[in-house]
Parts: C-alpha cells; sequence; structure tokens
C-alpha cells in the first residue's frame, strides 16, 4: 500500500514537501457529533456547533475552529477585495479604547452595551463596541486641506458589546467580528456619491457570499435624522420584519415605518407584503456628528476652515458566516456557497474489508488528491479507517462541502468516481479520466 508522508493535517506530494489544499479527517483537530446544545435556537448554532466549526467558550463568545476559520477567512477576503476596490485603505485600531474620546462624544455613558475596564494605574477604558472615537481623531491628525479629501479606511477587526442575552450562535455575541469602513468628505454630493457606490460594493459582497439581500430603509438612529440603509437576507429565522414590495426594490424596516403590510407602495402602488430578514450589514450618512464633537475640520480652497462630512459602513464577519447558514441548508446539514466553503470537495473513502481492494481505493484516492491539489481544488478528505459509510456520509452533508465524491470497491469496479453535490439529491458515476477536468469546472464555473 501506497504510505504517503504527511504533516500532521497536510497531505504532502511526493515530488514536493510542501502542503497542500487537502486535509485528513483522520487528522483534523475539531470532530462532528449528533448532539444539539440545548441553547443552539438557531440552524447556525445548531450547525456550526454539531459540525466542529466553532466551540462556545460562554454565551456569546466563541473560539473558531479549522473549518469554520477557514471560511471566516474566505468571507473577510470577498470584502476586503471589495472594499479594496472603492479605494479605502485598510488599517488596525485598537480594541481597548481610552475613555476620554467617549466622554468627548457623550456616549460614556449612553452606549448601554459597552463593555468598561479599569486598569491597575486607575485608568478606565472600554473594549471597542465600535469606533468613531477612534477613525475620527485619528483621521484629523492628517487631514489638513481639501487636498486630503474624500479619504476612507476600513478595518476588519474584533468588537465586544455586553448584550444582556446573546442569542442565535455567531448571529448576536458577546464579541464578534466586524469590518467597519469610514469616509471623509468636503462636500454632502461628494459623500452621498461614495454612499452609493459602497452600497453596491456590499451588494456584490453579499451575492458573492451566495445570498440574495434586500436594500432596507432604516431609521438614521443617533447619527442622522435621515435614513440609513440596512442589508437584510429574507428568511423565516430572521429578527426584523420588512415591508417589502413584490413589484419593486422598495423595502422598509417595519420598526421606523409609517406603513403596514396591505399598505400600496409609495413608489409603485402595489400592495406591500411583510418577511422577516437577518441584518447581514448597514450604512449610515453620520453627518458632522462625530467631525464636529473632534473638531475635524479642513481649509477649502477659498481659505474658509470647514468640518469634515462622514459616513461609516459596517458588515459584521462572524454573523455574515452565520446568515449564510441560515440561508443555505436541509436538515442533515449545511450547504455552503463554492465562494466561502472550507474546502470545495469532500472527498469519501469507503474502506472494504478485502486488503487488496482497501489498498486499491487508497491508492486511488490518495492520486485524486494529488491531481485535484495541482487544478487549485480544495479538498476535505475523509481517510478515516474506523468510521461506517453512514456516519461518513452523515458527516459530509453535516459540513456541507458543495461536492462530494466517493471512492468506494463498487465505482472501482466501474473505473469511475461517484459524484454527488450538496444541493441535490441525485448522484452519478464519472470516469476517472474525467474527474479532475469536472471537478476543475465545478468549482471555478461562476
Amino acid at each position: 500500500m501506497v504510505q504517503p508522508r504527511h504533516h500532521p493535517g497536510f497531505y504532502f506530494t511526493h515530488a514536493n514537501d510542501y502542503p497542500i489544499r487537502t486535509m485528513r479527517m483522520s487528522r483534523l483537530l475539531s470532530k462532528t457529533t449528533k448532539s444539539v446544545p440545548a441553547d443552539a435556537d438557531s440552524a447556525n448554532a445548531k450547525f456550526l456547533l454539531q459540525g466542529g466549526f466553532v466551540r462556545q467558550e460562554a454565551a456569546g463568545v466563541y473560539s473558531w475552529l479549522p473549518l469554520g476559520f477557514r471560511v471566516l477567512r474566505k468571507v473577510e477576503n470577498i470584502i476586503r477585495e471589495e472594499i479594496d476596490a472603492l479605494g479605502a485603505q485598510e488599517i488596525l485600531m485598537p480594541a481597548l479604547e481610552p475613555k476620554d474620546p467617549w466622554v468627548t462624544t457623550g456616549r460614556w455613558d449612553t452606549v448601554d452595551v459597552l463593555f468598561k475596564v479599569k486598569s491597575q494605574t486607575g485608568k478606565e477604558y472600554a473594549l471597542g463596541a465600535t469606533h468613531e472615537e477612534i477613525v475620527t481623531p485619528l483621521v484629523a491628525s492628517f487631514v489638513r486641506s481639501y487636498h486630503d479629501l474624500p479619504v476612507a479606511v476600513y478595518q476588519i477587526q474584533t468588537k465586544f458589546r455586553d448584550e444582556l442575552r446573546a442569542k442565535s450562535g455567531v448571529l448576536r455575541g458577546r464579541e464578534f467580528g466586524m469590518k467597519d469602513l469610514y469616509s471623509f468628505h468636503r462636500t454632502q454630493d461628494d459623500l452621498e456619491s461614495f454612499y452609493q457606490k459602497a452600497l453596491e460594493a456590499y451588494l456584490k459582497v453579499f451575492a458573492r457570499c451566495g445570498l440574495d439581500t434586500k436594500v432596507v430603509e432604516a431609521s438614521g438612529g443617533s447619527f442622522t435624522k435621515k435614513f440609513s440603509h440596512e442589508f437584510q437576507v429574507v428568511t423565516p429565522a430572521g429578527e426584523d420584519l420588512i415591508l417589502a414590495c413584490p413589484s419593486c426594490a422598495f423595502a422598509q424596516n417595519a420598526e421606523i415605518s409609517s406603513l403596514k403590510a396591505g399598505d400600496a407602495c409609495p413608489q409603485c402602488g402595489a400592495h406591500l407584503g411583510q418577511v422577516k430578514g437577518i441584518e447581514a450589514g448597514n450604512i449610515f450618512d453620520l453627518g458632522k456628528k462625530f467631525s464636529e464633537a473632534f473638531k475635524l475640520e479642513f481649509t477649502d480652497d477659498d481659505g474658509s476652515r470647514k468640518t469634515v462630512l462622514m459616513g461609516c459602513y459596517g458588515i459584521g464577519t462572524t454573523r455574515l458566516v452565520g446568515t449564510i447558514v441560515e440561508a443555505s441548508h436541509d436538515e442533515r446539514g449545511i450547504i455552503w456557497p463554492k465562494s466561502v466553503a472550507p474546502y470545495h470537495v469532500s472527498l469519501v473513502s469507503l474502506m472494504p474489508k478485502d486488503d487488496a481492494t482497501r489498498e486499491r481505493v487508497l491508492e486511488t484516492s490518495e492520486s485524486l488528491v494529488r491531481d485535484l491539489e495541482t487544478q487549485g481544488v480544495e479538498v476535505l478528505w475523509d481517510d478515516r479507517a474506523d468510521v461506517s459509510p453512514g456516519e461518513k456520509f452523515a458527516d459530509a452533508d453535516l459540513l456541507g462541502m458543495p461536492l462530494r465524491l466517493v471512492v468506494s470497491e463498487k465505482s472501482l469496479k466501474e473505473d469511475s468516481v461517484e459524484w454527488k453535490l450538496r444541493s441535490s439529491k441525485d448522484s452519478k458515476l464519472v470516469k476517472q479520466q474525467d474527474i479532475v477536468e469536472e471537478a476543475k469546472n465545478f468549482v471555478t464555473e461562476r
């Protein structure tokens, strides 16, 4: 039997000692479980915990395990690509924020979810729930004239909010990941132009993550009297009620709307419906609220001093992972979109009792792994010797890789590999000489 060299967890080719895009399940840190946590009140909580994507450390606090962390990084990279395309510059601000800027904005005693900590030196800090108090004076230290505007900066970072009731898995946590973007402008027209571009970039992000989102008008909150915009993924698991027109793009959050289901759409006259949604992101026109507090000003071309206008744009990265699960699953487990799946392919090797046939199954599987790797296909290989076929198939469904390939005694008799999409009930046999090309085409097609 072929005995490949391997680093723990990674398969290595015979020609080159470098880790390829394959993880052996026999070496994977996390394990699946059939038990459902008592507080798993949503699909993402159930399946992410059962599949070993995350581990709950406390209410609303999670460790991201290897499979879940791969999903999270892919989501972050999609966001990074689209926000970079806006011309925004990535930075990283501290999670430990000094008290003084929060006092300056008057929010130290008004933000009820703020975690506050006291140093042994006697100074007080906040764990970053949001970063207007940091980013505004930061930018103020560099902006001098209208030549310095517009400018936009963003970060992908951990946030902390003291939620009274953390719930719905990674949708509402006390510690969570977020991408927050801030833009700074000379004029309202310039702010509104960037705002629209950011809105379009957000729609691209969500589409690339396999989500169909509605742009929903919502309250401007404490920042502005104008509407802000939420990006809502329609699902029965949603926390928000959305008034949505079936005939045009109009949608409003029911909380702030003077309309109700059945009323005429103000844009086209059709009868409004009501659906539930998960808020996947939001954008705000901040106006001068924070720039006035920190005296963020610039010298205009006529020599006058003016206050910078600001916008902010947020996407919860860990929340987005949970949203994808809520929008794409069945009773057996997760159905990951190709763009964010931990691995493209779940390769299942069914081990027969006969030694000679067992060796053929392993040799065929190893050869397939190598060939898929050379084509850039990421593989989660179920090479476990002591697990039944039924359990392997159940784990493949739970973990939700987009494509399942099975090498077995039955498939070898046909010189084939069994092919099954996670989103389909049907399977087929594909000849061994064709399987790599077909898998590559499946992974790369839009």
